[in-house]
């Protein structure tokens, strides 16, 4: 099919990458995130144009955060930026004259790690990242399944907790409020705030108070063996692992990839995720238990998997 373009939309930056066939980044370009959607649309076609230099390119794929509608083309609604609707193909298309296609972030980070990271050699995984916030991918029988609509795998925003805590998307409860980065630095805040006493490195490492915890503080005060920072792990491993026994249920992958910042961490939260899933996962005793391994290719996962999936047939047809 030759080269591909994958772009991926962060908050500070949107970074162009050409890709081969093999997931091989050949070229990057990046520029700074604007502040409105035209200002976006004019940033991808800016980071296409300057990633594509000296290649022969054959398509774009675009990660987008959010709703995307099944024909990969249109963003129903993004939750940080003010696209509703947003015919995101058709405006791309016409700036840089080549076939776009939009994917959900979340999904493209999934077909990247199933298919040239941590997944290959399945046929079902289920990906779930832990960053600030909590997403995923499904994919099953060798595809990427979207749903109906394209909005499948919303998993950050499934009820674990009936009236539980305001998530930002307006519900109560969801699992992102419970298993993500937020969660943790929460965890950290309050269990240092009750028992300053058991919280004395991760204290040390901010500015001595609860509040000037950060989560790059939790991770170091965890490997110096602080009690509170320990124990603030094993309470999102302990969400962690009750949500992928509840997947496990639904869709009996082979395997689960967690990615996203939080699986920088490697075993530090990775065994008592494992431990967790064991715990919650009905006939765990008794029936093959699905592995719960770390995504391999790190930030590079959207971008790579944007662009194999801008390789990929229409999923409508």
């Amino acid at each position: 099919m030759g080269l591909t373009i994958g772009v991926d939309i962060g908050g500070t930056k949107i970074a162009a990458g050409v890709v081969d066939e093999e997931g091989n980044i050949l070229s990057t370009h990046q520029v700074p995130t604007p502040g409105t959607p035209e200002g976006i649309v004019d940033a991808i076609a800016a980071a296409v144009d300057g990633a594509r230099v000296g290649h022969a390119i054959v398509g774009v794929g675009i990660g987008a955060a959010g709703y995307v509608n099944r024909q990969r083309s249109t963003v129903y609604f993004a939750p940080n930026i003010d696209w509703r609707q947003e015919p995101l193909k058709e405006k791309v298309e016409a700036r840089v004259g080549l076939p776009v296609v939009v994917e959900n972030d979340a999904n493209a980070a999934a077909w990247g790690e199933y298919k040239f990271g941590a997944g290959k050699g399945h046929r079902n995984v289920i990906c779930i990242t832990l960053g600030t916030g909590l997403g995923g991918g499904i994919i099953i029988g060798n595809k990427l399944r979207r749903g109906h609509f394209g909005v499948a795998a919303e998993f950050g925003h499934i009820r674990m907790v009936p009236d539980g805590l305001l998530c930002g998307c307006g519900s109560q409860g969801c699992w992102e409020q419970y298993a993500s980065g937020r969660a943790l630095v929460r965890y950290a805040k309050q269990r240092a705030n009750a028992t300053p006493e058991r919280a004395e490195v991760l204290l040390g490492l901010g500015d001595g108070s609860p509040d000037g915890i950060e989560g790059k503080h939790i991770s170091m005060a965890a490997r110096q063996g602080d009690p509170v920072a320990v124990d603030s792990y094993r309470e999102l491993a302990r969400w962690a692992g009750a949500g992928l026994a509840d997947l496990a249920s639904l869709f009996d992958p082979s395997a689960f990839i967690v990615g996203g910042g939080l699986s920088d961490e490697g075993d530090l939260v990775l065994d008592p995720i494992r431990k967790s899933y064991k715990r919650w996962l009905v006939g765990g005793n008794w029936r093959p238990v699905a592995d719960v391994i770390a995504a391999q290719l790190g930030n590079k996962a959207g971008l790579v998997g944007a662009a194999d999936l801008a390789r990929e047939p229409d999923p409508i047809m």
